[in-house]
């Protein structure tokens, strides 16, 4: 007895330290958490609070990624107009802004001010390293400046070839489900499949034909964007220590090494062939035949003020970044576009008409440079496809001093700014009926269109979206050449067993069980004849 006692005694003291440490660390949190609700509260007691679902949870779980939740999201537009002070529990303490009044002083403010701070930006910088899309501040700064030459008119001309193969591969698949009877289909599948074969192409010169047989490398990024959306809806999933030992996590770590092996392999080698270049034009002996310059050989390329170009881990992450960020918001974009259209006839009839008679007297079917801006009516309907179907519904930002908005509201340096790009889209204040398709609000005549952040489809302004014009570009192209060779009508979505779409925000918008469309291959002045010759 004397012996158990002396063997558990140690232990059952050691247990009371333990237990006496937890519970006083876990009072710490718990008064450190409730001073620092109690300080945001007051600090932000400017801007109008919604009601909560408790004093602990907050507007935790008040607005899900869903069709309703969406919905609650113009209500909320509706009723606080500008702004309002959102918390989701004791962790998260920031400020919804919805109108161009008061998103644009904060897109405005300088790099050096500015943090991108949100739960998407740490749970992405795994996979897209310190990018430019994840950096800050002068790092933020210089990586801009050095992958300006990567998105200019020039070299964007080159990728118009692209867009036209890649959208033909995909159009005459198309052609061949609808000849086995397969009418009714699902967008976002092809689309996506099809924006990754133009960047696998522009940004690597790869092709893999992924469009018509599997990739392993194109199945990782879907895959990824799969998991990184899946992470966000589970609040546990937020904590790394947690993530990283859930089967999601582990799967996504497998995952994301097979698309950092492959960048990192193209990488490396696209440089030391650029080095065995060098050499030959050194040695004096005739290069032989250029081909074109892809984004990884141009990055290669761009140097700074101080004559440093970028690591290869740096163009590793924004390769990374680059198909990322370009395929499933330029997917998004033109698979709403394509269901606008099917859903307005008439629309869909003045679009084609126009691109028509653009080609008219032509002996092929492909979309020059020149061609792009003799698509008024086009564009307008791409732009209004952008402001109600926007692919990104929000960004964060913080900031390192007070930011001082309309009305004398001033967010805190440090506080998450949640800039609601759909919320502004949809704002009754700054779009008469926003819910409505009207592309003539897109007009060169229209006021509107013109205000300043008040069409921000491109989730950072006009000011930092490097990546608008290529974007646009490919949308106009993939458009103009879907128009001249398929009539759209809205398909049957077979989980909702009818036409009705419901909305689905992920990284980017989506729809429930997908975006179904009906297909029919147009004969008109024996275009499709052409294509198939």
């Amino acid at each position: 007895m004397a012996l158990q006692h002396s063997v558990l005694s140690p232990v059952f003291t050691c247990l009371c330290s333990l237990m006496y440490i937890f519970s006083t660390g876990l009072v710490v949190v718990v008064a450190v958490l409730t001073v620092r609700h109690i300080w945001y509260s007051h600090r932000l007691s400017c801007f109008s609070k919604p009601q909560t679902r408790s004093w602990l949870l907050g507007h935790l779980g008040k607005i899900r990624n869903t069709e309703e939740g969406l919905q609650q999201m113009d209500d909320l537009v509706k009723t606080y107009k500008h702004s309002c002070f959102w918390f989701l529990g004791p962790f998260y303490h920031l400020v919804r802004l919805f109108h161009p009044d008061y998103v644009k002083p904060l897109l405005m403010v300088p790099a050096s001010m500015t943090v991108k701070k949100g739960l998407i930006y740490n749970h992405l910088q795994p996979w897209l390293g310190h990018s430019v899309l994840i950096s800050n501040s002068e790092v933020w700064s210089r990586k801009r400046r050095l992958l300006t030459p990567a998105f200019h008119f020039d070299v964007l001309k080159n990728y118009i070839t692209i867009f036209n193969s890649s959208s033909k591969i995909m159009h005459d698949k198309w052609c061949r489900l609808v000849a086995e009877g397969k009418t009714n289909l699902e967008m976002f599948d092809h689309v996506s499949l099809m924006t990754l074969d133009s960047l696998l192409k522009c940004a690597f010169s790869y092709d893999n034909n992924c469009q018509e047989s599997p990739s392993e490398y194109v199945s990782a990024i879907v895959q990824l964007c799969d998991l990184v959306a899946q992470r966000q809806h589970n609040i546990l999933h937020h904590w790394d220590w947690i993530y990283w030992k859930t089967q999601q996590g582990k799967l996504f770590k497998q995952t994301l090494n097979i698309v950092h092996r492959f960048s990192r392999d193209v990488v490396q080698k696209r440089r030391a062939l650029h080095k065995t270049q060098r050499e030959i034009i050194t040695q004096s002996v005739a290069p032989t035949s250029q081909r074109r310059k892809d984004f990884v050989d141009i990055l290669l390329l761009t140097r700074d003020e101080d004559g440093q170009g970028l690591t290869d881990e740096e163009i590793q992450a924004e390769a990374n970044t680059f198909m990322f960020a370009g395929h499933d918001t330029t997917a998004s974009a033109i698979c709403w576009m394509l269901y606008n259209l099917a859903r307005h006839e008439h629309y869909q009839e003045k679009c084609r008409q126009e691109v028509m008679d653009l080609m008219e007297g032509r002996d092929g079917q492909e979309i020059k440079w020149e061609d792009l801006s003799n698509l008024p009516f086009t564009t307008m309907c791409i732009k209004e496809s952008l402001r109600l179907h926007t692919p990104v519904h929000d960004i964060s930002r913080s900031y390192t001093q007070d930011m001082v908005l309309p009305g004398n509201r001033t967010v805190p340096a440090g506080t998450v700014c949640l800039v609601s790009i759909y919320g502004t889209h949809h704002n009754p204040i700054v779009w008469t009926n926003p819910n409505d398709f009207d592309p003539h609000r897109f007009d060169p005549g229209n006021k509107m269109s013109q205000a300043p952040h008040a069409f921000i489809p491109f989730s950072s302004g006009p000011r930092n979206c490097i990546g608008q014009k290529f974007a646009m570009t490919e949308l106009q192209v993939v458009v103009a050449l879907t128009l001249l060779r398929f009539q759209l009508t809205p398909g049957v979505n077979p989980e909702l067993g009818s036409s009705r779409v419901r909305r689905l925000p992920q990284i980017v918008l989506r729809a429930e069980g997908g975006l179904w469309l009906q297909l029919e291959p147009l004969k008109t002045l024996g275009l499709n004849k052409q294509s198939e010759e």
